[in-house]
């Protein structure tokens, strides 16, 4: 089920191989010995194939293909199998240079040699070298039952720059081929009669020492029916049992790949962080989305920033695992308010504001979480509030909201000195309306650090802290 790499993810490069393998096998018997022995034998023939002369892998935007199993021929011709794997970058196109042509994807290869990934397509070929002969048709009447999919193949291996394409190349193969026994695996333990459930492969980043993870899934079971499977996995890498870390909402988004739901994740990650004396950094844990004003072709501009902070919070809970239901629209929101006693069915539909009480409800109502609820009487009180924020984010790690007079944002950390009491807040402002782009949101300071002085000195506020759920 497991392939683990165990390289450190701050350094080197990640090859990914991915393509479809057609699997198509003829049971002429429904008997689960034979078929598991008819299943077993067409893996092998796939394994096979992926060793043989024929496999060809394809570096995606660029002309570069590799044999791996022809000594390892690769074009262009400059390329050799003791070619440096960083050699590869050059030869990449980037979108910036789509009407660039070779020569200066090479000058610009240089500049991008930092990508951590390098993508590659699993191709097949399918004429061979040789006299041609005739085809030869027979035709057999015989009842059988004919499987026949196309398995999802995506396969990492971390290398360095300096490892050889000879040497990368054939770690990338063994790890093709210990998938393929991997697959073969789950496919067997959930097969159920002659029906064949897909094996599924996906990558998690684990805390160091384990660095970046495949595990194989059988598509079309549910995270819940898995867990007996999580719990090995949990023992095998030595993780805490309340953190699920292997529910596929975890999978790993590799930085080259754009979400598709449009929302900016993390923002807060291109940030540098303040310089305290003596001061520590208490932040986030785990992936959010960023939910502001008028997203979603809802106007809400003027009252909806606290629904777009519980937004936030419910995109946190989402992608890390703990709940498989969609971040929640204000109608929802409000919908949960009116089902818990807390508003009239009026509300629901309305422009009305909510604040942190509202929050922890909803949270509740709809995810099952629990929250508690931090006071402070006036503004200026937060800044005696360090060390409950740091162990906030230390134990629970989720995202806080904070209303105060008509204004909600969302809190992803602190920066704190435990010395001298100083300390600043990583803001995540819900006001905004502009676009999802990165760089205005930081520049302009709707993501970003801010004192003491950015709350209002006498207004009271109100803290929610959601409560992570000790699962897996």
């Amino acid at each position: 089920m497991v392939v683990a790499d165990s390289q450190s993810r701050e350094t080197g490069t990640v090859l990914r191989l991915r393509g479809p393998l057609d699997f198509k096998c003829r049971l002429d018997s429904t008997d689960a010995l034979l078929v598991h022995r008819l299943i077993s034998s067409t893996f092998e023939t796939l394994r096979s194939r992926v060793k043989s002369e024929s496999c060809v892998l394809a570096v995606c935007d660029s002309p570069v293909i590799i044999w791996p199993n022809r000594g390892v021929h690769v074009t262009p011709e400059e390329i050799t199998p003791d070619s440096k794997c960083g050699d590869i970058h050059q030869w990449i196109q980037t979108d910036e240079q789509e009407s660039v042509g070779k020569r200066s994807a090479k000058k610009k290869g240089r500049k991008s040699a930092a990508a951590s990934v390098i993508n590659l397509r699993l191709m097949m070929e399918t004429t061979t070298i040789g006299p041609a002969s005739a085809p030869i048709l027979s035709r057999t009447v015989q009842k059988s039952h004919f499987l026949s999919t196309a398995l999802p193949v995506d396969c990492v291996v971390r290398i360095t720059c300096n490892d050889t394409i000879k040497d990368a190349f054939e770690r990338l193969l063994e790890a093709l081929t210990h998938q393929l026994h991997e697959m073969e695996k789950v496919t067997l333990q959930h097969m159920k009669g002659t029906t064949l459930l897909v094996p599924e492969p996906l990558h998690f980043l684990l805390p160091e020492p384990a660095g970046l993870v495949t595990v194989v899934y059988p598509a079309g079971v549910p995270d819940s029916q898995l867990e007996a499977q999580r719990q090995e996995l949990h023992q095998q890498f030595e993780l805490p049992h309340d953190w699920p870390y292997f529910k596929r909402a975890n999978a790993y988004h590799f930085p080259n790949e754009p979400y598709k739901d449009g929302y900016l994740r993390n923002p807060h990650l291109v940030l540098t962080h303040p310089t305290l004396d003596d001061g520590k950094v208490y932040l986030v844990q785990g992936i959010y989305s960023y939910h502001h004003y008028m997203q979603d072709h809802v106007d809400d501009n003027g009252w909806g920033c606290a629904y777009r902070s519980l937004q936030t919070i419910c995109s946190w809970f989402q992608q890390q695992g703990f709940t498989e239901r969609p971040v929640p629209t204000h109608k929802e929101i409000q919908q949960a308010l009116v089902d818990v006693g807390d508003k009239q069915a009026s509300f629901v539909g309305s422009r009305q504001w909510i604040g942190s009480i509202e929050v922890q409800a909803v949270l509740n109502q709809l995810l099952e979480v629990t929250s508690k609820i931090m006071f402070v009487s006036q503004g200026s009180e937060l800044a005696s509030k360090g060390r409950e924020l740091a162990n906030h984010f230390l134990t629970e790690g989720t995202p806080i909201m904070i209303g105060g007079g008509v204004l909600a944002h969302t809190i992803l950390g602190v920066s704190w000195s435990e010395t001298s009491g100083q300390i600043c807040y990583l803001i995540l402002d819900p006001h905004y309306t502009g676009a999802e782009d990165l760089q205005v949101i930081t520049d302009k300071g709707w993501c970003g650090w801010k004192g003491p002085d950015f709350w209002d000195q006498t207004a009271y506020y109100n803290l929610c802290l959601p409560q992570r759920p000790k699962t897996i």
